[in-house]
C-alpha cells in the first residue's frame, strides 16, 4: 500500500472522529485543534506562552505543544524527553518513510523575564488585546512557531495527497543557552532519520526599520549564513592584602580592568568578505544616484562606506568580529575587601570564515597580561553559506513577495547565531527569516520587558510559509 492510499485512509478515519465531535480538519484554515476546539492561532498562541519554558525547563510546555500537533494529525517522534532535552518532530508522514525533509525549526525555551514590575501585563500571562498578543516569547520564539504549524496544517490539508515529499515541525529545547541537550543531541541521534532537504528557521524580520534605505518599500532579507559564537571566560588570580584601606601596587579587579580596557578600545576590523559584500550590492537596489554606485562596488569605495558602517552598530556588526563584555565578577560583595581573583565573560562574534584561534591569539596580544587565563565556553566551526541560487532560496523570495507584493528580498547574513548553523555545519542546506513586519519597539522587546507580537503578523508569517510550500510542491510536480 502506497504512502499516498495510507494517509489517505488515516486522513478520512481522523475527518470522521472530528465529524463526530462536529469538527473538520477543512473548517477553517486559520485555525487549529487545541482540546477539541479550533482556536486562532492567537489564541494557541497565548495558551503557549502561559507554560514558563526557561532553558533547561521546557518539559511541561513541549508535553503541550506535542499534544497539539498529534491532535491535529501530525506523526510524533520524540528526540529527548526531559528537561534541558526535551525535543520532538511533528511531520506530515512518518519519519522513517525517509522522504525528502523541508523541516521548519523553532525551539521551546525562552530567557527569563527580567525585571517584571516593567512589564505592561505579566510576563506568562499570554494577554491578548484587539492588536497584539503579550508574553515571554510571544516573537522568540514561540509566536514563529505558530506560524509554522499553522503553515504545514494548511498545506497538508490543501494538497492533499499529492505531496512527494514530507514536511515537519521540529521544535527543540536549549537553544538560548546552547546546552549540550537540544538541537545538538538530535543531530547526533536522528541527523539520518530526518532526512532534511532544507531547513527553515529563526532569523531576520523585515529590515527597513533598522536599515537606513530610500526606498519606501518591504525590504527583506534571508539569513544564508550567520557569526559563530566564541564565548570565553577569563580569569585572573593575585593573592595580596585584603583590607581596603591599603592599596596594593597590583591586585586582581586592578590589572583585569586595564587589561580589559585595552582589549575594548581596540577597534575591530571592517572585514569585507563575499557574504556581506553581497549585503551591500543588494541594498544598491534600493537607492538612487552616487549611494547606489558607491554600494554596488563596496571594495572601492572602502573609505566611504565603513565609516558610514561603524555609524550603524546593527548593520557594522555584519562586517566585524565583535567582542561585547557581558559579565565582570569579583566574587566578592564587600566593599573594604580586596578580592584575590576576578573573571570576566566575553561574547565574541566571529565571521563565517574567521578562524577562532586568531581571535583567540589577538586577544591574548591586546590583554598584555600573562597572567590571564583564557577559557573556551563555547565555539562553534566554521561553515559555508547555503547558496542564494538553490531553488529553495527562490521558493521562498517569491512566497515573501507573494504575501508583500512590493517586497524586494535578497541573501544577507545575521550576527546572531541559532540552530540552523548546526544544521550547515553538516552540510544541509539553512535559511532563516521570520517573515514578519515589526516595528522598532517590538524588535528592542526581544529578550527584554513587554515581549509582544502584532496579531496580524502571525497570519501573515503563517501564509508565508504556506506560500514557499506550495511553490516547492509545484516545483516537484512540474520538475
Amino acid at each position: 500500500m502506497s504512502i499516498f492510499v495510507e494517509r489517505t485512509n488515516a486522513m478520512r478515519l481522523l475527518n470522521l472522529l472530528f465529524f463526530v465531535a462536529g469538527i473538520s480538519f477543512g473548517q477553517d484554515p486559520d485555525k487549529i485543534l487545541v482540546g477539541g476546539s479550533l482556536l486562532s492561532p492567537e489564541e494557541v498562541l497565548s495558551r503557549y506562552i502561559q507554560i514558563p519554558s526557561l532553558s533547561a525547563n521546557e518539559k511541561t510546555a513541549g508535553e503541550w505543544m506535542t499534544s497539539v500537533c498529534r491532535e491535529n494529525g501530525l506523526y510524533i517522534q520524540n528526540m529527548g524527553n526531559e528537561n534541558g532535552n526535551f525535543n520532538f518532530a511533528a511531520s506530515i508522514f512518518p519519519l522513517d518513510l525517509k522522504l525528502p525533509n523541508l523541516v521548519f525549526l523553532n525551539h521551546m525555551d525562552v530567557v527569563d523575564a527580567g525585571d517584571t514590575t516593567l512589564w505592561k501585563h505579566p510576563p506568562f500571562s499570554g494577554f491578548i488585546d484587539s492588536t497584539t498578543v503579550w508574553g515571554r516569547g510571544a516573537f522568540d520564539n514561540k509566536g514563529a512557531a505558530i506560524m509554522q504549524l499553522l503553515s504545514i496544517l494548511n498545506f497538508r490539508e490543501s494538497a492533499g495527497d499529492s505531496i512527494p515529499f514530507n514536511v515537519t515541525y521540529l521544535s527543540v529545547s536549549c537553544e538560548e543557552d546552547q546546552c549540550d541537550g537540544g538541537m545538538k543531541y538530535v543531530l547526533e541521534n536522528y541527523f539520518d532519520l530526518l532526512n532534511t532537504e532544507i531547513v527553515i528557521g529563526e532569523g531576520p524580520t523585515e529590515l527597513g526599520s533598522i536599515l537606513e534605505l530610500t526606498s519606501k518599500n518591504n525590504v527583506f532579507g534571508i539569513s544564508v549564513a550567520h557569526k559563530r559564537p566564541l564565548w570565553l571566560r577569563l580569569e585572573l588570580e593575585i593573592p595580596t592584602l585584603g583590607h581596603g584601606s591599603i592599596t596594593p601596587h597590583e591586585y586582581a579587579n586592578k590589572e583585569m580592568t586595564l587589561a580589559i580596557s585595552r582589549l575594548l578600545k581596540k577597534k575591530q576590523k571592517a572585514l569585507f568578505i563575499e557574504t556581506n559584500k553581497s549585503i551591500l550590492k543588494s541594498l544598491a537596489q534600493t537607492e538612487k544616484g552616487f549611494k547606489k554606485f558607491a554600494l554596488k562596488h563596496p571594495g572601492f569605495f572602502k573609505p566611504i562606506l565603513i565609516p558610514a558602517l561603524r555609524k550603524q552598530p546593527e548593520l557594522f556588526s555584519l562586517f566585524s568580529n565583535t567582542l561585547t563584555v557581558t559579565s565582570f565578577d569579583s566574587h566578592n560583595s564587600t566593599v573594604n575587601k580586596i578580592p584575590g581573583r576576578v573573571s570576566v565573560l566575553i561574547d565574541c562574534r566571529l565571521l563565517p570564515s574567521f578562524e577562532n584561534e586568531k581571535m583567540l591569539s589577538r586577544i591574548k596580544k591586546t590583554l598584555k597580561n600573562d597572567s590571564i587565563k583564557i577559557h573556551v565556553i563555547q565555539q562553534m566551526d566554521e561553515m559555508a553559506p547555503s547558496s542564494e541560487t538553490s531553488s529553495h532560496f527562490q521558493h521562498l523570495k517569491k512566497a515573501i513577495q507573494t504575501e508583500y507584493p512590493d517586497a524586494q528580498v535578497f541573501p544577507v547574513m545575521v550576527p546572531v547565531t541559532n540552530d540552523v548553523g548546526q544544521f550547515r555545519a553538516r552540510g544541509v542546506q539553512g535559511l532563516s527569516i521570520i517573515p514578519i513586519i515589526l516595528d522598532e519597539e517590538c524588535l528592542k522587546c526581544v529578550h527584554a520587558e513587554n515581549e509582544h507580537i502584532p496579531i496580524k503578523a502571525l497570519y501573515e508569517g503563517s501564509h508565508t510559509y504556506y506560500h514557499f510550500l506550495q511553490n516547492t510542491l509545484h516545483h516537484y510536480l512540474n520538475d
